[in-house]
């Protein structure tokens, strides 16, 4: 079955990683909860395999959201020692056809396209027929052009 992907974009996404979160599911769902009662919307989430006791938990959120994290990490910093990592200003790339899930080989597709362009890859998430990719917004043109050239040429 031959893909025809769509190709979306959105820009001025920050990407926030907590490191040295305490391993326990529970955490990261406390995390997420007092997050949504900020009213902040989060799209790409990674959680790291526990190191021991610790972890690391990756999520966006729009630019315009920043500021209200960086108060909500700044108490988790102040009563568990959990640093936060924030990286704004970037983009995500995704590439989505419903053909992806029998049509093994797409991210390897996308990940060769994106390095033929010395992308940097802030993180990427995937489903059966989604794959998404965070990267800076100066390599968001050379990425995006890539991809289109790989999947819709």
């Amino acid at each position: 079955m031959a893909l025809s992907p769509k190709i979306t974009t959105e820009d001025d996404i920050t990407l926030v990683t907590l490191q040295n979160c305490p391993s326990e599911l529970s955490f990261v769902a406390d995390v997420f909860q007092k997050i949504g009662g900020l009213g902040v919307d989060v799209d790409m989430i990674d959680l790291a395999p526990s190191q021991g006791m610790f972890t690391s938990v990756s999520f966006t959120i729009a630019d315009n959201d920043l500021d209200k994290i960086l108060s909500f990490t700044s108490k988790l910093h102040d009563t568990i020692q959990v640093k936060a990592i924030v990286s704004s200003g970037n983009c995500k790339i995704s590439v989505y056809d419903l053909n992806m899930k029998n049509s093994p080989g797409v991210a390897a597709q996308v990940f060769a396209a994106a390095a033929s362009v010395n992308s940097d890859i802030r993180i990427i998430t995937t489903s059966e027929v989604n794959i998404s990719l965070l990267v800076t917004a100066a390599d968001f043109p050379e990425t995006l052009k890539a991809l289109k050239n790989k999947f819709l040429s």
